[in-house]
């Protein structure tokens, strides 16, 4: 189903010029509504700098950043437009926070008019279901909603990431906690990277699919910037069959060369070859998002407390992706418990302990045992509130 969108996605060319147009209509509107909004009514000054004042006053900024952020602002000789737009961000549920941030990313949303450039763009979003506290999370994250047209962009890029997705769910699920990926332009971004991942990396639609349901903003990254990720995970050796390469990728966005570099680094300090690190990599890159921190006190652990060797955890670097505080360590000191009451499994057999999920490690390990030490609930409990 989700590979039939992708199809589907790459297929619907006569779509693209729309968003050339959609661009053109929105800057256009964009002027037009700051015109429009300009007018003269309310408090009114002659003094081209009151709006200094008039945003430290309402909106809390300081002296500096109010002369900084009036600066676009110095037409206006009245504050009925800015109060209009202030109290419906507040009835909207925005609080000093989020309209300052809104406001410092573009001070010229206070000449908008509230009932034709707003109001719609709220309701639009309402209309997808979303909440009020989502609505003000969705426009926060992403401030270019507001300064688009909902008939001529809105709604056509909802739908092409409807098709991409395969859900409006997921596209809603991403435009409340992502950034700016909404806004790729298919023409120039969207297809093409699909169309370079498909036909000249040899990857299938299906893995590509999965991954962009997870992680849109990688075929959001300008084209070039996709290319580079791919010759890098080509230099570390990583397959294009592979069903990790697209992950490698996603990883790789947001692993930078130089932290790249400094992880390993410290996994050689730690014993690992060359060859053992591009080996776990290609097993499972995720464990490069860690930080260095928190990669060297696993390390520590797992070689100085379980007695692991650098090379096995080498072989198995999903050990690597559990919380230490709230997986690894509990579960640990449960087993470590049960050796001194002679109930004790094998250290050995750690690993596998680790990957069984919470039921069945409580299933396996801890009812079976309660009567005997009760403690060791209260060891679980501990870790899964740290």
């Amino acid at each position: 189903m989700a590979a039939a969108t992708l199809r589907s996605a790459l297929r619907r060319n006569s779509l693209l010029p729309l968003f050339e147009t959609c661009r053109l209509v929105d800057i256009l509107f964009f002027s037009s509504s700051v015109n429009d909004a300009a007018a003269v009514g309310g408090t009114i000054s002659p003094d081209p700098h009151f709006m200094v004042e008039y945003l430290v006053n309402s909106c809390g900024f300081s002296s500096s950043e109010a002369a900084k952020f009036s600066k676009p602002l110095v037409h206006l000789r009245s504050t009925k437009n800015p109060d209009a737009v202030l109290n419906f961000m507040r009835s909207q549920g925005f609080d000093g926070d989020g309209i300052r941030k809104l406001i410092s990313g573009d001070p010229r949303y206070l000449c908008y008019n509230v009932e034709k450039n707003l109001a719609p763009k709220f309701q639009f979003l309402r209309d997808l279901g979303l909440s009020e506290s989502d609505v003000v999370d969705v426009i926060r994250n992403n401030e270019e909603i507001l300064c688009r047209n909902v008939h001529r962009f809105l709604v056509p890029k909802l739908e092409i990431w409807e098709s991409l997705l395969g859900s409006r769910e997921l596209v809603l699920k991403h435009l409340k906690k992502s950034r700016w990926f909404f806004f790729s332009s298919a023409e120039k971004t969207l297809y093409p990277n699909l169309k370079f991942l498909r036909d000249e990396c040899g990857i299938p639609e299906e893995r590509v699919s999965v991954v962009v349901r997870s992680r849109p903003q990688l075929i959001s990254l300008k084209p070039d910037s996709l290319r580079a990720l791919v010759v890098r995970a080509d230099e570390l050796g990583m397959p294009r069959q592979s069903r990790m390469f697209m992950w490698t990728l996603s990883v790789f966005h947001n692993v930078s060369k130089e932290r790249f570099e400094a992880k390993v680094e410290l996994m050689r300090s730690f014993g690992w070859s060359e060859s053992e690190f591009s080996s776990a990599v290609r097993k499972n890159p995720t464990f490069l998002c860690m930080s260095l921190d928190m990669m060297r006190r696993k390390m520590e652990f797992f070689i100085n407390i379980v007695g692991y060797t650098p090379s096995f955890i080498a072989s198995q670097p999903t050990i690597l992706l559990y919380s230490l505080q709230k997986r690894v360590l509990p579960r640990f000191r449960v087993l470590e418990m049960l050796n001194t009451k002679g109930l004790g499994t094998r250290r050995g057999k750690f690993f596998y302990y680790v990957q069984l999920t919470n039921t069945k490690f409580r299933e396996k390990i801890v009812l079976p045992n309660k009567e005997k030490v009760p403690e060791l609930l209260d060891i679980l409990r501990t870790g899964a509130e740290q």
